[in-house]
Protein backbone atom coordinates (compact mmCIF):
# COMPACT_ATOMS: atom_id res chain seq x y z
CA UNK A 1 0.00 0.00 0.00
CA UNK A 2 1.48 3.22 -1.12
CA UNK A 3 1.93 5.40 2.21
CA UNK A 4 -0.49 8.52 2.83
CA UNK A 5 1.95 12.06 1.90
CA UNK A 6 0.90 15.17 3.29
CA UNK A 7 1.79 18.24 1.33
CA UNK A 8 1.27 22.19 1.05
CA UNK A 9 0.43 23.15 -2.53
CA UNK A 10 0.37 26.55 -4.11
CA UNK A 11 0.28 28.97 -7.30
CA UNK A 12 1.09 28.67 -10.59
CA UNK A 13 3.69 27.80 -13.10
CA UNK A 14 7.05 25.78 -12.95
CA UNK A 15 6.65 23.17 -10.31
CA UNK A 16 9.35 23.65 -7.38
CA UNK A 17 9.36 20.82 -4.84
CA UNK A 18 10.36 21.90 -1.11
CA UNK A 19 12.08 18.94 0.67
CA UNK A 20 12.21 20.50 4.58
CA UNK A 21 15.35 19.43 7.18
CA UNK A 22 15.01 17.20 10.04
CA UNK A 23 12.77 18.07 12.68
CA UNK A 24 11.03 21.48 10.83
CA UNK A 25 8.77 19.59 8.37
CA UNK A 26 6.89 21.45 5.34
CA UNK A 27 6.42 24.36 7.65
CA UNK A 28 9.64 25.10 7.50
CA UNK A 29 9.23 26.51 3.88
CA UNK A 30 6.42 28.66 4.67
CA UNK A 31 7.94 32.37 3.73
CA UNK A 32 10.10 31.15 1.04
CA UNK A 33 6.18 29.36 -0.58
CA UNK A 34 4.58 32.63 -0.29
CA UNK A 35 7.71 34.57 -2.18
CA UNK A 36 7.55 31.66 -5.06
CA UNK A 37 3.54 30.92 -5.38
CA UNK A 38 3.42 34.16 -7.48
CA UNK A 39 5.84 32.28 -10.33
CA UNK A 40 5.96 29.14 -9.35
CA UNK A 41 3.51 25.69 -8.30
CA UNK A 42 5.20 24.56 -5.19
CA UNK A 43 4.71 21.84 -3.59
CA UNK A 44 6.24 21.45 0.10
CA UNK A 45 6.41 17.99 1.24
CA UNK A 46 6.37 16.38 4.91
CA UNK A 47 8.72 13.35 4.61
CA UNK A 48 7.91 10.49 6.98
CA UNK A 49 6.93 11.14 10.24
CA UNK A 50 6.07 14.52 10.12
CA UNK A 51 2.57 16.11 9.44
CA UNK A 52 -0.14 14.14 8.22
CA UNK A 53 2.28 11.69 6.29
CA UNK A 54 3.16 8.25 7.51
CA UNK A 55 5.53 7.00 10.45
CA UNK A 56 7.94 4.88 9.05
CA UNK A 57 7.57 1.25 10.40
CA UNK A 58 9.98 0.65 13.23
CA UNK A 59 10.91 -2.57 12.03
CA UNK A 60 12.32 -1.52 8.33
CA UNK A 61 15.73 0.35 7.46
CA UNK A 62 15.00 3.45 5.30
CA UNK A 63 16.98 4.78 2.65
CA UNK A 64 17.41 8.06 0.90
CA UNK A 65 15.32 6.04 -1.96
CA UNK A 66 12.55 5.64 0.25
CA UNK A 67 11.76 9.22 0.72
CA UNK A 68 12.21 9.99 -2.33
CA UNK A 69 9.39 8.20 -3.17
CA UNK A 70 7.51 10.16 -1.66
CA UNK A 71 7.09 12.59 -4.71
CA UNK A 72 5.42 10.15 -6.43
CA UNK A 73 2.31 10.26 -4.16
CA UNK A 74 1.90 14.22 -5.08
CA UNK A 75 3.67 14.87 -8.55
CA UNK A 76 1.69 15.31 -11.63
CA UNK A 77 1.48 14.40 -15.09
CA UNK A 78 4.91 12.08 -15.21
CA UNK A 79 5.80 13.93 -18.32
CA UNK A 80 5.86 17.41 -16.39
CA UNK A 81 9.51 18.53 -15.53
CA UNK A 82 9.76 20.19 -11.85
CA UNK A 83 12.86 21.58 -9.44
CA UNK A 84 14.02 20.65 -6.42
CA UNK A 85 15.12 22.56 -3.09
CA UNK A 86 16.36 20.45 -0.38
CA UNK A 87 17.55 21.91 3.19
CA UNK A 88 19.81 19.49 5.60
CA UNK A 89 18.71 15.86 5.29
CA UNK A 90 16.16 17.25 2.88
CA UNK A 91 19.20 18.18 0.43
CA UNK A 92 20.54 14.45 0.79
CA UNK A 93 16.77 13.43 0.24
CA UNK A 94 16.60 15.72 -2.97
CA UNK A 95 20.21 14.41 -4.46
CA UNK A 96 18.54 11.05 -4.43
CA UNK A 97 15.20 12.57 -5.94
CA UNK A 98 17.13 14.23 -8.65
CA UNK A 99 18.99 10.98 -9.77
CA UNK A 100 15.68 8.99 -9.75
CA UNK A 101 13.78 11.70 -11.95
CA UNK A 102 17.11 12.96 -13.64
CA UNK A 103 15.00 13.22 -17.18
CA UNK A 104 12.38 15.57 -15.66
CA UNK A 105 14.40 17.56 -13.32
CA UNK A 106 15.48 21.16 -14.12
CA UNK A 107 17.14 22.24 -11.49
CA UNK A 108 18.59 21.74 -7.82
CA UNK A 109 18.89 23.43 -4.99
CA UNK A 110 20.88 22.16 -2.29
CA UNK A 111 21.43 23.61 1.30
CA UNK A 112 23.53 22.77 3.26
CA UNK A 113 22.77 18.88 2.17
CA UNK A 114 23.83 16.12 4.91
CA UNK A 115 25.17 12.31 2.93
CA UNK A 116 27.62 12.17 5.94
CA UNK A 117 28.43 8.58 4.35
CA UNK A 118 30.76 10.46 1.37
CA UNK A 119 32.95 11.23 4.69
CA UNK A 120 34.07 8.14 5.56
CA UNK A 121 34.00 7.13 1.60
CA UNK A 122 36.27 9.99 0.97
CA UNK A 123 38.39 9.20 3.82
CA UNK A 124 37.28 12.46 5.84
CA UNK A 125 37.66 10.91 8.83
CA UNK A 126 37.55 13.42 11.91
CA UNK A 127 34.23 15.05 10.40
CA UNK A 128 32.75 11.61 9.81
CA UNK A 129 34.07 11.05 13.93
CA UNK A 130 32.07 13.87 14.51
CA UNK A 131 28.93 13.08 12.56
CA UNK A 132 28.52 9.20 13.64
CA UNK A 133 29.21 10.44 17.69
CA UNK A 134 25.97 12.57 16.68
CA UNK A 135 24.33 9.56 15.17
CA UNK A 136 25.11 7.65 18.03
CA UNK A 137 23.43 9.73 20.31
CA UNK A 138 20.23 9.74 18.94
CA UNK A 139 20.32 6.42 18.41
CA UNK A 140 21.23 5.19 21.75
CA UNK A 141 18.74 8.06 23.65
CA UNK A 142 15.71 7.27 21.31
CA UNK A 143 15.93 3.27 21.77
CA UNK A 144 15.85 4.16 25.43
CA UNK A 145 13.15 6.42 24.95
CA UNK A 146 15.19 9.28 26.23
CA UNK A 147 14.20 11.99 23.52
CA UNK A 148 14.93 14.87 25.52
CA UNK A 149 18.37 13.98 25.57
CA UNK A 150 19.01 13.27 22.79
CA UNK A 151 17.27 17.05 21.68
CA UNK A 152 19.70 18.57 23.62
CA UNK A 153 22.61 17.39 22.09
CA UNK A 154 20.85 17.59 18.60
CA UNK A 155 19.90 20.96 19.48
CA UNK A 156 23.42 22.29 20.28
CA UNK A 157 25.05 20.95 17.53
CA UNK A 158 23.05 22.49 15.04
CA UNK A 159 22.25 25.59 16.02
CA UNK A 160 25.24 26.10 18.75
CA UNK A 161 26.08 25.52 22.18
CA UNK A 162 23.87 26.58 24.88
CA UNK A 163 20.57 26.42 22.00
CA UNK A 164 18.77 23.69 24.23
CA UNK A 165 19.05 25.76 27.39
CA UNK A 166 18.30 28.42 25.98
CA UNK A 167 14.76 27.16 24.86
CA UNK A 168 11.33 27.20 26.77
CA UNK A 169 10.21 24.50 28.35
CA UNK A 170 7.25 23.68 26.03
CA UNK A 171 9.94 24.25 22.68
CA UNK A 172 11.68 21.71 24.48
CA UNK A 173 8.88 19.29 24.42
CA UNK A 174 7.77 19.73 21.31
CA UNK A 175 11.25 19.78 19.78
CA UNK A 176 12.08 16.26 21.30
CA UNK A 177 8.57 15.08 19.99
CA UNK A 178 9.74 16.24 16.56
CA UNK A 179 13.35 15.13 16.42
CA UNK A 180 11.57 11.20 16.55
CA UNK A 181 11.52 10.59 12.79
CA UNK A 182 15.44 11.77 12.88
CA UNK A 183 16.41 8.35 14.17
CA UNK A 184 15.23 6.72 11.15
CA UNK A 185 16.66 9.15 8.45
CA UNK A 186 20.31 8.44 10.02
CA UNK A 187 20.38 5.26 8.35
CA UNK A 188 19.31 6.60 5.12
CA UNK A 189 22.49 9.25 5.24
CA UNK A 190 24.96 6.94 6.43
CA UNK A 191 23.88 3.58 4.70
CA UNK A 192 23.53 5.04 0.93
CA UNK A 193 26.64 4.11 -1.22
CA UNK A 194 26.35 6.09 -4.07
CA UNK A 195 29.95 7.72 -5.09
CA UNK A 196 30.83 10.85 -5.63
CA UNK A 197 31.36 10.94 -8.63
CA UNK A 198 28.29 9.46 -9.81
CA UNK A 199 26.28 12.72 -7.95
CA UNK A 200 28.23 14.39 -10.36
CA UNK A 201 27.36 12.85 -13.24
CA UNK A 202 23.80 11.91 -12.26
CA UNK A 203 22.05 15.19 -10.93
CA UNK A 204 21.34 18.46 -12.79
CA UNK A 205 24.50 20.58 -14.39
CA UNK A 206 22.15 22.97 -13.41
CA UNK A 207 22.75 22.72 -9.40
CA UNK A 208 23.07 25.30 -6.75
CA UNK A 209 24.73 23.93 -3.29
CA UNK A 210 24.35 27.25 -0.70
CA UNK A 211 26.17 27.05 2.68
CA UNK A 212 27.42 29.16 5.56
CA UNK A 213 30.95 29.83 6.62
CA UNK A 214 30.41 28.99 9.68
CA UNK A 215 28.29 26.25 9.62
CA UNK A 216 29.47 22.78 11.60
CA UNK A 217 32.48 20.81 10.34
CA UNK A 218 30.89 17.67 8.90
CA UNK A 219 28.54 19.88 6.55
CA UNK A 220 31.45 22.47 5.54
CA UNK A 221 33.63 19.07 4.29
CA UNK A 222 30.64 17.44 2.67
CA UNK A 223 30.66 21.03 0.71
CA UNK A 224 33.94 21.27 -0.03
CA UNK A 225 33.81 17.49 -1.47
CA UNK A 226 31.31 18.65 -3.47
CA UNK A 227 32.51 21.49 -5.00
CA UNK A 228 36.01 19.85 -5.51
CA UNK A 229 34.05 16.83 -7.59
CA UNK A 230 30.96 18.57 -9.11
CA UNK A 231 32.91 21.91 -11.18
CA UNK A 232 30.10 22.59 -13.34
CA UNK A 233 27.74 23.14 -10.44
CA UNK A 234 27.50 26.76 -8.50
CA UNK A 235 27.93 27.60 -4.90
CA UNK A 236 27.24 29.98 -2.89
CA UNK A 237 28.65 30.90 0.12
CA UNK A 238 26.74 32.84 3.35
CA UNK A 239 29.50 34.77 5.46
CA UNK A 240 27.38 33.60 8.44
CA UNK A 241 23.83 32.12 9.14
CA UNK A 242 25.02 28.57 10.24
CA UNK A 243 23.21 25.21 9.56
CA UNK A 244 19.82 26.42 9.84
CA UNK A 245 19.80 30.00 8.17
CA UNK A 246 17.13 28.31 5.94
CA UNK A 247 14.69 29.58 8.54
CA UNK A 248 16.47 31.40 11.03
CA UNK A 249 17.65 34.24 8.10
CA UNK A 250 15.30 33.51 4.96
CA UNK A 251 15.63 37.09 4.31
CA UNK A 252 18.95 36.29 3.12
CA UNK A 253 18.04 32.81 1.92
CA UNK A 254 15.21 33.13 -0.38
CA UNK A 255 16.52 35.55 -2.53
CA UNK A 256 19.51 33.20 -3.59
CA UNK A 257 16.51 30.36 -3.24
CA UNK A 258 14.85 32.43 -5.85
CA UNK A 259 17.85 33.03 -8.26
CA UNK A 260 18.68 29.83 -8.62
CA UNK A 261 15.42 28.90 -9.80
CA UNK A 262 14.80 31.61 -11.97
Amino acid sequence: MAPKVDFIETGRGPIVVLIHSSVAGAGQWRRLVEELSDDFHVFAVNLYGYSGTDRWPDAQVQGLADQADLLAGFLPDPENHFSIVGHSFGGSVAMKAAELYRDRVDKLVLIEPNPFYLLSQEGRTEAFAEALALRNCIKENGSAGHWEAAAAVFADYWTGPGSWDAMPDDRRSKFAKALQPNFHEWDAVMNEATPLAVWCDALPENTTVISAEDTVRSIREIVELLEAACPNWHFEKLGKGGHMAALTRPEIMNPIIRRALA
